[in-house]
């Protein structure tokens, strides 16, 4: 059973299809008119707020390589920890035993509710009154913490979803040829449904680096955007500091989605992705095995 999500456009409809473009482009190009003629008339387009970021290298080696570092640092430490950890969770809620599913689903939605500024400000709170960490450490360690709890959740949800998102016939499959459960999901279903969940994957880890942000705002953390109240301080030039640290925001995420882009297709080509066909001679080989080790 297939569905159609919109019917293809017929001549009149293009028409209107390339008219609402047009208009679009044509607001859009006053809208960004206006927001600089009005930067104009405040200053913001002199030279002298620009051309620091090409003459001064202090601007670069003193304020943005260091706060883009700290940025990189807090979000890889958290990816590297919520994805497997989220993996797990993902795979608990699909366990069959519901003392696993239960408590682990609970834990899943109760993260999923909260804001992760709030699970930030928590961890810092509890790093406070519980432990020892410097406190030069401790809105990284906040940061950190808050960004696992809350992606850990999105992301088992991404796992289940990605794999129940696959065919029943895979699952039936291996349990006709004797894999367990555990054996199914690790080398059956898992395996498929990486490249499904790949895209929303890299959606919540650009998430991830994104939302370091907060930590700048709120609990001090050296990352990349909070360097601009000191290069604001010191230059008195906001405005193009802000799109200078944007720029930087959509080149490193640019860079880590044409990287994931590169591998999907690499997984897609691959037996393991989501349209791969197992052989045959794969059944057979598996079929043997699984006859050999209850053998």
């Amino acid at each position: 059973m297939t569905s159609v999500l919109y019917d293809t456009p017929g001549p009149r409809a293009k028409a209107r299809n390339w008219l609402y473009s047009g208009i679009f482009v044509v607001l859009f190009g006053l809208a960004l008119w206006w927001a600089l003629s009005l930067m104009a008339e405040k200053g913001q387009l002199d030279a002298e707020k620009w051309t620091p970021f090409v003459t001064d290298g202090q601007i670069w080696t003193t304020f943005l390589i260091p706060g883009l570092l700290e940025t990189l640092k807090a979000g890889a430490i958290a990816m590297v920890i919520a994805l497997p950890l989220g993996a797990l969770l993902g795979i608990g809620r699909l366990s069959d035993h519901a003392w696993v599913r239960g408590p682990v689903g609970a834990v899943v939605e109760f993260f999923r509710a909260i804001p992760v500024l709030i699970l930030m400000v928590f961890g810092s709170q509890l790093y406070v009154q519980f432990t020892d960490i410097p406190s030069e450490h401790r809105p990284l360690y906040a940061v950190v913490t808050g960004l696992v709890l809350y992606n850990a959740a999105v992301i088992a949800e991404i796992v289940r979803a990605g794999v129940l998102s696959l065919p029943r016939g895979q699952t039936d499959a291996a349990k006709a040829i004797g894999m367990r459960k555990g054996q199914t999901m690790a080398y059956v279903l898992v395996p498929q449904a990486v490249t499904a969940m790949l895209p929303a994957l890299v959606s919540q880890l650009v998430v991830i680096l994104k939302d370091t942000a907060l930590g700048g705002s709120l609990l001090g953390l050296g990352e990349l955007l909070s360097m601009n109240r000191q290069i604001s301080a010191n230059y008195s030039n906001t405005i193009a500091t802000l799109v200078v640290i944007a720029l930087i925001y959509i080149v490193v995420n640019f860079a880590l989605t044409s990287f994931a882009s590169w591998l999907e297709a690499r997984l897609r080509r691959s037996k393991k992705g989501t349209g791969a066909v197992v052989g045959a001679s794969d059944v057979n080989d598996m079929a043997t095995g699984a006859n050999s080790a209850g053998g």
